[in-house]
């Protein structure tokens, strides 16, 4: 037990902003910590759910209302995926060879495709954020498990890029088939809650996660030879927007039958 609660401190220290005790960073405290990744995507859904409704309480317009909403994961996890997505753009920008993508990877100088990715993402973002509803809204909450239990299984199942690094240790521990054993529960658990909530638009957010996560498995290895880090939350950025944007399209096709 004092493994795993170690492990969910430091689940919680590295993929958030929310204070936890400290604790030893050792590889027997970290075996388990992609257990509880998904833990975090819980809290930011649980917070997006929670500001989603009391939110069209406040007496302001809707634009400061989205922005809020759109921001909650980012004030939760201080932005760390998004760091991925841009280091990640920027590396496959580059057309260098693969050795020199990765190096891109852990250059922290921020290029000029970084920047324009990440403002294409948050217009995109924005856009898709301002057309949630209710309907939809549940949805939107239970893409940030769903996203964080891949991403997880990604880390401890892809090749890796690099041989050496926190993700590249991850492969190395005994407890790695147990990890992929509990995400591989999480994820049914929490498709069975997307079908049992609506049919459409749990299969949508299930089918479009699951179509992601192939894209990302074949880019990693054509472009980087396995993930790292950064590709993971690159793919993970990816995958948030994506299955927003197809609950709200849905969300259009669905209004513009019936």
């Amino acid at each position: 037990m004092k493994k795993l609660y170690h492990s969910c401190v430091i689940a919680f220290s590295m993929f958030s902003k929310i204070p936890v005790p400290n604790c030893d960073w050792s590889e027997e405290n970290m075996a388990y910590m992609m257990c509880f990744f998904p833990w975090v995507g819980v809290v930011v859904g649980g917070l997006t759910g929670l500001w989603g409704i009391l939110g069209k309480y406040f007496p302001w317009n809707g634009c400061l209302y989205t922005v809020i909403l759109m921001l909650i994961p980012f004030f939760v996890t201080g932005g760390i995926h998004l760091d991925g997505l841009l280091d990640t753009a920027d590396a496959l920008s580059s057309w260098m060879p693969r050795e020199r993508r990765l190096e891109i990877l852990k250059d922290v100088h921020t290029g000029a495709f970084a920047v324009l990715t990440g403002i294409v993402y948050f217009v995109l973002l924005y856009g898709a954020y301002s057309e949630v509803t209710p309907e939809i809204l549940p949805f939107l909450c239970l893409s940030f498990p769903m996203t964080r239990c891949l991403s997880a299984m990604s880390i401890v199942s892809f090749p890796k890029a690099r041989k050496d690094g926190t993700v590249a240790a991850f492969s190395k521990d005994a407890s790695t088939r147990r990890v992929q054993a509990v995400l591989i529960l999480y994820m049914a658990l929490l498709a069975a809650v997307n079908l049992y909530l609506h049919p459409v638009y749990g299969a949508v957010n299930c089918g479009t996660a699951a179509a992601v996560f192939f894209w990302y498995y074949r880019k990693a290895m054509k472009y980087f030879g396995g993930t790292t880090g950064d590709i993971a939350g690159y793919f993970l950025s990816i995958c948030e927007l994506a299955m927003l944007l197809a609950q709200v399209f849905v969300q259009i096709w669905r209004g513009m039958l019936l």
